[in-house]
């Protein structure tokens, strides 16, 4: 079901899994919403630095937040990803599934189809949200 737009976090911490430490997931599972603003990588800098970046609970954990923001495409479909995960295969290069939780999303796409086609970004660590976020020039919605 398509929601009108991606949910507010508000406290991350509030329903946080004990055991892994991730924040609860964005969006409610069955349920998906497009994201019209710029998400994930890559990172451009600024257009003036943030001296304390606002905490939404939808940042992805980076050493430069405060520096830098993301150019990362906009209108990406947005699930849960407990609704996806089981089809993707993760898909590391270097270092973006790095976290100490769980992937932080910041490096670009670490999951892929069965093809190989790398289409998927998930940010599950524990600093972070739990969100997963479609490429949307390779992924479509639709009821």
């Amino acid at each position: 079901m398509a929601l009108s737009s991606v949910p507010d976090v508000g406290d991350p911490d509030d329903g946080r899994e004990k055991k892994t430490g991730r924040a609860r997931s964005t969006v409610p599972r069955g349920h998906y919403a497009i994201d019209p603003d710029p998400w994930g990588a890559p990172f451009a800098p600024a257009a003036a630095p943030r001296r304390h970046p606002r905490n939404t609970g939808r940042e992805l954990l980076r050493l430069d937040t405060w520096a830098t923001v993301s150019a990362g495409r906009r209108d990406s479909v947005v699930v849960h990803p407990d609704d996806i995960l089981p089809r993707l295969t993760p898909f590391t290069c270097g270092d973006n599934s790095t976290g100490c939780c769980g992937p932080t999303g910041a490096h670009g796409p670490n999951l892929a189809c069965s093809c190989g086609s790398r289409l998927a970004t998930w940010a599950a660590d524990c600093l972070g949200p739990n969100e997963l976020h479609l490429d949307p020039v390779r992924v479509y919605a639709w009821h």
